[in-house]
């Protein structure tokens, strides 16, 4: 068994300290000063809850778990162990790298899920700290495994779980053999390798549903304070349409970079172990999805936020790279900035960021599928 810390107590890493200690291992839960309601909740009761039941529902992996440690001091928190899952908004990374920083140790895994490109910025941090020889093995996750949300302070419901979880290791083989097989024994599904953190980020789930359904219903969304199945009711015939447009805008950039990804439709049918025929079916029909009515209510969700901003730019930003025009990426992203008076377009997840905007497009595919370097 390991001594995992989860970095951040949102919806995802409450569910996941709750789920490694149900798995048996020893769970460390921080969170920043400032967001410490699920911190003082779970210190309160001595571990979380998830719930049999909910909205009428059956959920998922019922029952208490007890957490070692919940803590806001992040000194104590990684001295609890070498095993590190930051599940945080992809805006709150880098803050997180920044008090993780002068507390890393050699050989320390960092496994972001999802990543959306954070292990390039953690890598570029270490680099320009002059710590870029420390050791320390950063690993990009597509997602999380669950679908789940908190009710309550240290109180979840776990709706669904992946079959599978697609992630990349920055590491040389060796070393990833063995990590691999670390986040084997942690996680609780199986996991696929990807080659590096850029396929991971294009492989990210969320690329085609979320900012393009939740921009294109804005208006009744925000209406109707997002009484919704957003999967159900917010994707039609005619947004699944163009959505299926933009996912071939992303295929086509994997392409340009000499990486292999999965289809929308095969990636859901893959990670929810499905056979849906089309991706309006699948949002329609998944089991996993329509328990609840959870969709956003305003342009500041995370689907917009997080999404736009830590996925369709940097796939803007790639495809700008090779010569591609991606016009419904790029419209999405012009809507977005509109809906919240921000340009995405610089304050999203650039190149630069990332540390690849002095690369030509030639310099930049070498530079991707040699990661591990």
């Amino acid at each position: 068994m390991e001594k995992i810390t989860v970095i951040g107590a949102g919806n995802g890493g409450v569910t996941a300290a709750y789920h490694f200690a149900k798995l048996g291992h020893e769970v460390c839960i921080y969170d920043n000063p400032q967001f410490d309601t699920q911190i003082k909740a779970i210190q309160a009761s001595g571990g979380i809850e998830a719930l049999a039941e909910d909205h009428g529902c059956q959920m998922s992996f019922p029952g208490f778990s007890p957490i070692a440690l919940a803590t806001t001091d992040i000194k104590e928190a990684m001295a609890f162990g070498n095993v590190f899952v930051m599940i945080c908004p992809s805006f709150a990374q880098e803050g997180f790298f920044e008090v993780m920083m002068p507390y890393l140790k050699k050989d320390d895994i960092v496994l972001l899920m999802p990543g959306n490109y954070g292990g390039l910025v953690m890598k570029k941090m270490l680099k320009e700290a002059g710590k870029d020889d420390l050791g320390v093995i950063i690993c990009d996750a597509i997602s999380i495994p669950w679908a789940c949300r908190i009710v309550k302070p240290g109180v979840i419901t776990i709706m669904g779980i992946k079959a599978f979880l697609p992630l990349s290791i920055m590491a040389d083989s060796e070393t990833k053999e063995k990590v691999a097989q670390q986040l084997k024994d942690v996680l609780p599904i199986p996991i696929e390798l990807l080659p590096n953190p850029v396929a991971a980020g294009l492989e990210n789930i969320n690329f085609g549903g979320h900012p393009l359904l939740t921009t294109l219903n804005m208006g009744i969304l925000e209406n109707f304070n997002g009484e919704f199945n957003y999967y159900k009711d917010c994707c039609s015939t005619a947004t699944a349409n163009a959505a299926a447009k933009m996912d071939n805008e992303r295929l086509s950039v994997g392409k340009a970079l000499n990486l292999k990804l999965r289809t929308e439709l095969e990636a859901m049918n893959a990670l929810y172990a499905s056979e849906y025929t089309s991706v309006y079916e699948f949002n329609r029909a998944s089991t996993t999805h329509g328990k609840i009515n959870n969709s956003p209510n305003s342009a500041k969700s995370r689907y917009i936020t997080e999404d736009v901003a830590y996925l369709l730019v940097p796939c803007y930003e790639f495809a700008t790279k090779c010569g591609l025009k991606v016009p419904i990426v790029e419209s999405c992203i012009h809507i977005a900035s509109a809906y919240n008076e921000t340009d995405y377009f610089k304050t999203g997840r650039t190149l630069e960021k990332m540390g690849l905007d002095h690369l030509n497009k030639e310099e930049l595919v070498q530079a991707i599928h040699h990661l591990d370097c």
